[in-house]
């Protein structure tokens, strides 16, 4: 997987990955100008998305209904470091047998999102120098 970031002007970035483009800003109390979710904002969605997937490919395996399943993701603020800290996946689900409540469960908890941020994963931090365009 690979994504690249590219800034834009003030505060802006667009991001890009498999041809798919986003941008991501600040709210105006950041110095930006609240025209795209902020990167903690993406990390939310990024959980709460993969969440909903690993809930919808349970419910659709097994020829359960789907209507009405939806996905809200909180988090709070820590400081020493900055950070994203207490997460909380909600997951609303149609009307299901208990088993399939809790496969449901062990489904989400499966997601890739949500295991990468309870495994940490290595991260690689490499600096490098644009070259300037010649003539």
């Amino acid at each position: 997987m690979q994504a690249t970031v590219t800034y834009l002007d003030g505060v802006r970035f667009e991001a890009e990955s498999r041809g798919f483009r986003v941008i991501c800003d600040q709210p105006a109390a950041g110095g930006g100008e609240d025209c795209g979710m902020s990167p903690p904002e993406f990390l939310l969605v990024s959980l709460g998305t993969c969440a909903g997937y690993y809930a919808l490919q349970y419910l659709k395996t097994r020829s359960l209904p789907t209507d009405g399943l939806s996905v809200r993701v909180e988090a709070t603020k820590a400081l020493g470091p900055a950070r994203l800290d207490s997460f909380r996946i909600e997951v609303q689900i149609p009307e299901l047998e208990e088993r399939h409540r809790e496969g449901v469960l062990r489904a989400v908890k499966s997601c890739l999102v949500h295991n990468t941020l309870l495994h940490a994963p290595r991260i690689d931090t490499v600096l490098t120098t644009a070259v300037a365009a010649q003539s």
